[in-house]
């Protein structure tokens, strides 16, 4: 199974409660499991880097999500046993939460390419006055040229959507660079759910939004 709409195939996972890896190209790979989705992960975005508990767990597989939904890879799935991992998450869960943290993302800064591309602090400031987030600074404090927004959350200990929002309000006032313009493999989301698919589990989102504003 391939083509590059992966919502649709992993909706069609869903539907026919395959099990087995959707992988996308060499962006990383969706774990399915009886339809729903187990684990996410992209070269993006590092895993959470300590105890596999829940809520970190779960920041990660999302943030990894954002990467792998909007990739321009070629995905392929492969049947294969379960993981035995227990977190189950149903494609419109995954797809509602991307639309969302687009929104925020685009927001504050229309181009995805600041998302993978090394976070590189302008060398003249023409602003006199530029009011900055902790996470704003740390990231500004921190970055090395080198590390993009996800490696540099991994090592201040940041989720990475709260500094990809970061470093987005950074590039909206110029103190990052933002070329090139585009990142080859990051794409515009689809913002469309089908109406067949299950409806998104917000009690879950409810929870990963709580945690993304104490811990982003």
């Amino acid at each position: 199974m391939t083509g590059r709409d992966i919502p649709g195939i992993l909706a069609e996972l869903e539907r026919e409660r395959r099990t087995g890896v959707l992988r996308v190209g060499d962006d990383g790979a969706f774990q399915v499991e009886r339809g729903a989705v187990a684990h996410a992960e992209s070269r993006h975005v590092p895993g959470p880097g300590g105890p596999d508990t829940e809520l970190p767990a779960l920041l990660a597989m999302f943030d990894a999500a954002y990467f792998l939904l909007g990739s321009a890879a070629e995905p392929v799935f492969t049947e294969g046993p379960p993981s035995g991992r227990p977190r189950r998450i149903t494609v419109a869960t995954l797809v509602h939460e991307q639309r969302r943290r687009r929104a925020r993302l685009d927001a504050a800064w229309p181009d995805g390419g600041v998302d993978v591309a090394p976070v590189v602090p302008v060398r003249r400031v023409r602003r006199q006055r530029v009011i900055l987030t902790g996470v704003q600074a740390e990231i500004l404090l921190n970055a090395d040229d080198r590390r993009t927004p996800a490696r540099l959350a991994r090592d201040l200990g940041r989720t990475a959507f709260g500094c990809l929002l970061a470093v987005r309000g950074l590039a909206a006032a110029s103190l990052v660079r933002t070329d090139p313009p585009h990142v080859p493999g990051v794409r515009p989301s689809r913002s469309e759910i089908p109406v067949e698919w299950a409806p998104p589990d917000h009690d879950l989102l409810d929870r990963l939004r709580t945690a993304l504003v104490e811990l982003g």
